[in-house]
């Protein structure tokens, strides 16, 4: 029998004084368009490690998690099917940022300023800001 199993990724959320470190896509789905640093988790790794990676990987910045924001599970949040993403409030070591990887692009951004954003990332931030600044 041939199950459908959701794919898992991890979004980190830096946040600095009033600003966001967000990524520009470089490929599809959302193209050109600004999101949470994140990406799929690696089978054998945490999510904790994950989100940490990709976060890296995309920006090159290098963080510690401070709090779990959430779990976002709607099957239709990612066009390629059905993704569950573990979400983590982060602190960089040093705001020292490059893209890399999946990114084009990487800024900071003020929180009452952002961009249109790509996935259900419009709707995390704004339960971040609800829940904990």
């Amino acid at each position: 029998m041939d199950y459908k199993i959701p794919k898992i990724t991890a979004d980190g959320i830096i946040i600095n004084d009033d600003e966001i470190v967000l990524i520009k896509r470089k490929n599809d789905p959302f193209k050109g368009k600004w999101a949470l640093p994140g990406g799929y988790v690696e089978y054998g790794e945490s999510t904790e490690e994950a989100v940490k990676r990709e976060v890296f990987e995309e920006t090159g910045l290098k963080t510690n998690i401070s709090k779990l924001v959430g779990v976002y599970s709607d099957p239709s949040r990612d066009p390629r099917g059905h993704t569950i993403t573990v979400v983590y409030l982060l602190n960089a070591l040093d705001l020292k940022f490059r893209a890399g990887d999946d990114a084009s692009d990487v800024k900071l951004f003020k929180l009452q300023n952002l961009p249109d954003l790509s996935f259900d990332h419009e709707l995390i931030i704004k339960e971040v800001k609800k829940r904990f600044l």
